[in-house]
């Protein structure tokens, strides 16, 4: 049995409180946000730098420098991790710029002596998501409640994914405004369900750098900005940098009011439960009719005028 959990990832955070072992946890993330209980908690990572004053141009580069040179994107509080003392270390293996990963987990396995177990997530798809939830409830002694929670989420999704569509518009996700970043992941797989057409990224792909012209090429009729880590006020301050750009103000959806800012970091950008909500509110956006019964949070999504 699990007594002591050191999660090195929101989204699983996320799933430990909804489990009921909360009280199990030690330490999170500077990022383990929700519940808001967990800011509470002892942070064993902090990042190297601070985002909130940088641009995403300036984010980026500080990414692909530190990156390059081997440098450390995230700090290991080894004193934090030390008096968590955890049987458990819960992390990811998606991306080594979204959450702590391999060098980070490695370091954390030798300070303790090689002591803790290391149940690493790497989901590629809603499914993968799902199924992380029940292996973290198996690995904490919460197996039926963890069944009986995805059931619950997989009600959710397949509403969205049986109703009925009355077309098939082709939407653009993008992750990442200034270098423009396409998003992969699990968000093609969303796009589908929802009711879109999904362009340049394909379920499972990692997110990946794009250029203007694939965008023009595809011609989107909806396009959905969700930079990683973003909230919708910080997403729409970076967009207007991009409209200043006339190729940009000259795609369709730009020039037809159909671009829509999201809060990228509650519902899509970490793989955890609350990319269901992230599904009914792309949902809403591309089949505002069809789905306007659909419940999703307020201030999840904003039209964003082209002017």
């Amino acid at each position: 049995m699990v007594y002591r959990i050191v999660s090195f990832l929101p989204s699983a955070t996320e799933v430990l409180y909804e489990l009921g072992v909360q009280d199990q946890v030690q330490a999170v993330t500077h990022e383990c946000n929700y519940p808001a209980e967990a800011k509470s908690k002892p942070k064993v990572i902090h990042a190297s730098f601070d985002p909130n004053k940088m641009s995403s141009h300036e984010i980026d580069n500080t990414v692909v420098e530190l990156v390059k040179s081997g440098q450390d994107i995230y700090i290991l509080d080894e004193q934090v991790l030390k008096n968590a003392n955890p049987d458990l270390i819960v992390a990811q293996g998606i991306c080594e710029v979204c959450s702590p990963y391999t060098r980070e987990i490695n370091r954390a396995v030798t300070l303790l002596g090689g002591k803790p177990e290391v149940l690493i997530l790497d989901p590629r798809n809603l499914d993968d998501i799902l199924q992380n939830v029940i292996e973290v409830g198996k690995k904490v002694g919460r197996q039926e409640k963890a069944i009986d929670f995805v059931e619950k989420l997989q009600k959710r999704i397949n509403y969205i994914k049986n109703t009925a569509k009355i077309s098939r518009p082709k939407v653009l996700c993008i992750e990442w405004l200034d270098p423009l970043y396409t998003a992969g992941h699990w968000v093609p797989q969303m796009v589908d369900m929802a009711g879109g057409t999904n362009g340049i990224s394909s379920t499972g792909d990692k997110s990946r750098r794009m250029e203007l012209d694939e965008i023009v090429q595809f011609d989107p009729d909806i396009i959905v900005l969700m930079p990683c880590g973003f909230d919708m006020r910080r997403t729409i301050l970076e967009y207007d940098k991009l409209l200043e750009n006339i190729q940009w103000r000259s795609l369709k959806p730009v020039r037809q009011g159909q671009v829509y800012a999201v809060n990228a970091n509650e519902y899509f950008s970490k793989p955890g439960p609350r990319t269901v909500t992230g599904l009914e509110i792309l949902a809403k956006i591309i089949h505002p009719d069809t789905f306007r019964d659909v419940q999703i949070p307020k201030e999840s999504i904003q039209k964003i005028d082209s002017e």
